[in-house]
């Protein structure tokens, strides 16, 4: 059985180290410390943390104003808020300025745990992929989110990372090195390519198996970068095989399937499928039965 991890777990205790290495790290929090683990700052080193409230406007006008002195605040709350609630602030404030600022945006995706209807985001790639300056990042398990953290609290101007709530399997080694703008062979096949980004590349793996009792080969390819989007490593892994499947926990409209027809399109046409959230938002309910579902 594969081993699980949780992204928020491995993202707390990330920021955790860093503040060991880097003594201008401020965690500011939109009060869901308990959920998104940035209560593992504010337990252990409280110098580097503030509770902002249920205010994410204030919060990423507050972070703007520390970037602007050296600061590297890393704001702690839900996708839906990060991408949404806030977005008029981080638009003009932060991506317009180029500011050091850093999201990480929690309970990404299907896997919301129940919160609620109004909490299911699955819109936030394209709406920051979208802003000019933007860094956007979805790792496929807790190990990569570790070095993605890391990665990005070290690159210059605003970025955003999706993270996901529940524990998810493991696929990467503690040898493995995340490179920010690279993609990810998973798996070598000559039948069909199928590129994932997030969470749902380890589904693509899964999926791999099942086709390959069925006499198809396919390659399957990690794109944890949405944006800068590597071309060249997309447009190698669509000569592959001459056929292209793009998979996300996401809209169909504006994520990691509007990125790869974006490549594509332009560099390397070949016949392409986008499979993901058809359109429509989700109800609150199990995380098995929505993924069934939807």
């Amino acid at each position: 059985m594969a081993q699980m991890m949780e992204m928020r777990a491995a993202w707390g205790d990330t920021l955790l180290e860093l503040t060991k290495t880097h003594p201008n790290l401020m965690v500011l929090d939109g009060d869901v410390g308990s959920s998104t683990m940035a209560q593992t700052v504010a337990y252990n080193a409280p110098d580097f943390y503030m509770n902002m409230g249920i205010a994410e406007q204030n919060m990423m006008g507050v972070a703007a104003g520390m970037a602007t002195v050296g600061l590297i605040p890393w704001l702690s709350s839900f996708a839906c808020f990060l991408a949404n609630r806030d977005l008029d602030q981080l638009r003009v404030t932060v991506a317009q300025a180029k500011l050091n600022v850093k999201l990480a945006g929690h309970f990404s995706g299907i896997l919301a745990g129940k919160t609620g209807k109004t909490h299911i985001d699955v819109e936030d790639i394209a709406i920051l992929r979208a802003l000019p300056n933007m860094i956007v990042v979805a790792p496929a398990d807790g190990v990569e989110c570790k070095q993605a953290t890391r990665a990005l609290t070290d690159t210059p101007g605003p970025t955003y990372l999706r993270i996901t709530r529940d524990a998810t399997p493991v696929i990467f080694g503690e040898d493995y090195k995340f490179v920010l703008g690279k993609v990810v062979p998973l798996r070598e096949g000559k039948d069909l390519t199928i590129l994932g980004t997030g969470v749902q590349s380890v589904r693509a793996l899964e999926a791999a198996d099942l086709l390959a009792k069925e006499g198809i080969s396919a390659h399957v390819v990690h794109v944890h970068t949405l944006k800068p989007i590597d071309v060249d490593g997309i447009v190698a892994a669509a000569k592959k095989t001459g056929r292209v499947l793009t998979t996300e926990e996401h809209n169909i409209f504006g994520g990691l399937g509007g990125a790869i027809a974006e490549v594509l399109g332009q560099h390397y046409p070949v016949p392409m499928r986008i499979h993901g959230i058809q359109d429509c938002f989700l109800e609150s309910g199990p995380n098995d039965a929505l993924l069934e579902k939807y």
